[in-house]
């Protein structure tokens, strides 16, 4: 087994990404603090051919310096747009057909494990602050929530880290 160089691996340039097809889905980040996780979420976002990210509230909006350490030019691939309130921005999303969800620790939230998808439809996943996690209001506004099964100690995970767990598991299921 070889490790591939970066030549290798044959991807796409970023005027490439901007015609193909995206994933159904948009990221909703609401009032994340660290510029590190929103460029990691860009980032993530890239790689999975995300459909948009909405930067809400105190979220900070590209270009900066220390989200760029994260990102690495997902900042100038993925398509973003900043919206001042999630609960709009929620709202806009569900008027134009898309089916939101909100990621939090919720009575009635869906395990993502057993969350269905119908592969016909749009999503939108809202992803909370760093310490406050999303929003009650926002989680009103939303379809229903979605919660990664936890077996540890600690009651969450890193805002990024969860960010890509759901990407990927809604990525398999959307293009299975």
């Amino acid at each position: 087994m070889r490790k591939l160089k970066i030549t290798e691996l044959n991807r796409i340039s970023a005027e490439e990404f901007k015609q193909v097809e995206k994933l159904p889905l948009v990221v909703v980040l609401d009032d994340i603090r660290s510029l590190h996780n929103i460029g990691s979420v860009f980032r993530t976002s890239d790689a999975f051919r995300i459909e948009c990210i909405y930067l809400c509230g105190i979220t900070a909006t590209p270009p900066h310096p220390e989200m760029h350490k994260t990102a690495l030019g997902a900042e100038f691939t993925v398509d973003w747009k900043y919206v001042n309130n999630a609960v709009d921005a929620v709202d806009n999303l569900r008027k134009e057909g898309y089916i939101v969800y909100s990621v939090e620790q919720a009575e009635g939230s869906i395990m993502l494990d057993k969350l269905e998808l119908d592969k016909t439809k749009k999503y939108a996943i809202v992803m909370g602050n760093e310490v406050k996690g999303v929003q009650q209001e926002v989680i009103d506004h939303s379809d229903g929530c979605i919660e990664i099964p936890q077996y540890g100690t600690k009651h969450s995970l890193n805002v990024s880290v969860t960010t890509g767990i759901v990407i990927w598991d809604l990525f398999k299921k959307l293009r299975s």
